[in-house]
């Protein structure tokens, strides 16, 4: 089913009914300052108060790292939720009913809902029935198998809530449908039984394995794992895929992992249940497993959510298999490594062993010393190439060289590009540091091999009576200034109504646009909005949270302080500032791009067009000599 979308009744509705006060209150000890309520920011670590809470506007707002927004924001961002999952809990916590955009939508969200409260229900029941089944003396096979195999203490147990499944047939159906009055088909859908192929009856899933459930970032369970205490294969068996499970959005012990992930500012994934297990009983809470399956980039960007510098290690196995595994999920990420939106480790446990082996005989301390000397992803693949391969050996020297630039090429970021390239070097080298200017030398050419640059014949030159064509460095921008500017003409629309048609109008007259991407985009959903209706702030947040784009870039255009305040009292100078910054910046990408064009095109090949692309970048060099005042007034009045 796609993600509804909800009406803005129901959110306005809840946002009503659903007090700030009370839903931040708590998770934050509040104090009456004035009209507002002030705390200590749960967002970031702080000692003095800058945490506010507007009852009167129904927004919060910290002075210290930034955060703000409505209830709705404040628990997204607490709990690490989505926007729609927030607000249907909210509903139902107070009594709001809902509705959608499409009416037809509307049925189908209600038996939704309904459907997944009942499969929570009865796969909660699921797990009580297997965890008495453990404690059962009939299965002292289970619990000696954790208790003397994976050594495991009885809270580390019960803290998983790990169970047994009995080995017949059609126990837990028994229990579920005739005992608990479950209908068939809702435990069917639950993964828990599935049809017999002949003779009619149902049988159930798991028999005679030792049971891990898998629960959801909240805690609930949403399938479960089954371990074989004999030969049955496969060894390990997940639930099927339910409404409530998908392998490749799910990681097992999130709901355990998140605080320490949040805490230690680092996440550790591992292959197996008892892997991540062990790691929770030894200490080690920032770890999740990956359910056996390859690593996707959902998965990434569900852990990703708890960790502010993004550094994950891979802790897979140290064999062949583990390897491929590595490889398969660096696949999946890789596009993110390579851009530095994930700090990426890998981390091979000595002598091949796994997680929970490592820790039968080395401790917790041991095991952070691995964490904190592990490589970084890159050095990793480079160690992987290298391995086994003998660089003197002409064959072995081309191939390694070969797939050390296909590596490279794809990183992104020059400085790091350019520091692996060196080190690439090294390793080439051979410890003959005469070499490595050599070897950098032919990977660079190999990486970015040199443009053919097109020479222009003298008479192009004195075409234009010998003045040598103006450079693109003569020309440059001052950024920072230039997103204080757009910052200032967005505040001054947010909160100062009387001058919004006024800014419209500045903006159409002079064909103006906002060159930095998240103003231009907070742009787009002011004008959707008919502003002189509605509460304009709260509805471009509501769309931020449905659109799941980051509201951080651009929150704190929504609240004034007292500098701010006293900055947009300035407002028919600070606009017309704005917009001639705005403007020069507009005028300087046209003269930059009618300049290259000028610079590439031959003159003896293509004479008229030659000559117009001139034409149009001095035409735009005038118009930036022209504003060249107006520049200096913009830098004054928005210093």
């Amino acid at each position: 089913m796609p993600t509804p979308r909800l009406h803005p009744d129901t959110i306005e509705e809840i946002k009503q009914r659903a007090d700030i006060v009370d839903v931040v209150s708590e998770h934050v000890v509040l104090r009456k300052r004035g009209k507002d309520f002030v705390g200590l920011c749960p967002f970031h670590d702080e000692k003095s108060p800058s945490f506010t809470v507007s009852q009167t506007k129904q927004m919060y707002y910290c002075f210290g790292c930034q955060a703000g927004g409505n209830a709705i924001k404040f628990l997204m961002d607490l709990e690490k939720r989505q926007f729609t999952e927030v607000v249907l809990d909210l509903a139902r916590r107070y009594q709001v009913n809902i509705q959608t955009l499409e009416p037809e939508q509307r049925q189908q969200l209600q038996r939704q809902l309904s459907l997944r409260e009942q499969l929570y229900e009865v796969l909660a029941s699921t797990a009580q029935f297997y965890q008495h089944a453990l404690r059962q003396s009939a299965q002292l096979k289970a619990i000696e198998y954790l208790q003397s195999n994976r050594q495991l203490r009885k809270e580390t147990i019960e803290q998983f809530g790990l169970g047994y499944a009995p080995a017949g047939w059609e126990t837990l159906h028994r229990y579920l449908v005739e005992d608990k009055h479950y209908p068939v088909q809702l435990v069917e859908k639950a993964g828990l039984i599935k049809p017999r192929k002949q003779g009619g009856g149902y049988y159930d899933v798991f028999r005679d394995r030792l049971i891990i459930p898998i629960r959801d970032v909240q805690g609930r369970v949403i399938a479960f794992g089954g371990r074989t205490l004999g030969d049955d294969q496969p060894k390990y068996l997940n639930s099927p895929e339910t409404e409530l499970f998908s392998k490749g959005k799910t990681l097992f012990a999130l709901d355990e992992a998140k605080a320490g992930i949040s805490q230690l500012d680092q996440a550790v994934v591992v292959e197996g249940y008892f892997d991540a297990i062990a790691l929770h009983a030894a200490g080690i809470t920032n770890a999740v497993a990956s359910l056996g399956t390859a690593l996707s980039l959902e998965q990434v960007r569900l852990i990703l959510r708890y960790t502010e510098s993004k550094q994950l290690v891979l802790n897979f196995d140290a064999d062949k298999a583990g390897n491929i595994a590595a490889e398969r999920a660096i696949g999946e990420i890789a596009e993110l490594a390579y851009k530095g939106e994930v700090q990426l480790k890998i981390l091979n446990i000595p002598d091949g062993k796994d997680a929970d082996e490592y820790l039968y005989s080395h401790t917790s301390e041991d095991y952070k010393q691995l964490l904190a000397n592990a490589p970084l992803w890159l050095d990793w693949q480079i160690q992987q190439i290298t391995q086994n391969r003998d660089l003197r050996q002409a064959t072995d020297f081309q191939q390694v060289t070969q797939q050390i630039v296909k590596l490279l090429k794809n990183i992104a970021n020059s400085d790091t590009r350019n520091y692996y390239i060196s080190h690439c070097a090294e390793i080439l080298s051979l410890g003959d540091s005469r070499l490595i200017p050599l070897r950098v030398e032919n990977l660079l050419t190999q990486i970015a091999p040199t443009k053919a640059i097109y020479s222009k014949p003298v008479s192009a030159k004195k075409a234009w009576g010998g003045a040598e064509k103006p450079s693109h460095s003569t020309l440059t921008t001052d950024y920072s200034l230039l997103e204080h500017a757009e910052a200032l003409l967005l505040r001054i629309y947010l909160h100062c109504l009387e001058q919004r048609q006024g800014i419209i109008d500045e903006l159409e007259e002079q064909d103006l646009q906002f060159s930095l991407s998240h103003h231009r985009f907070l742009w787009q959903q002011i004008v959707e909005i008919k502003a002189e209706q509605i509460d304009l702030i709260s509805t471009l947040q509501n769309r931020y949270l449905q659109l799941s784009e980051d509201l951080g870039v651009v929150s704190h255009l929504f609240h004034l302080n007292e500098k701010w305040k006293k900055e947009i009292m300035r407002t028919p100078q600070v606009v017309q500032a704005a917009i001639a910054c705005m403007n020069l910046v507009m005028i300087e990408k046209r003269y930059r791009h009618f300049l290259e064009l000028w610079q590439t095109t031959d003159p003896e090949a293509e004479p008229e067009r030659y000559q117009s692309y001139y034409q149009a970048f001095y035409a735009e060099k005038i118009k930036l000599q022209k504003i060249d005042r107006q520049r200096l007034f913009s830098i004054t009045e928005l210093l």
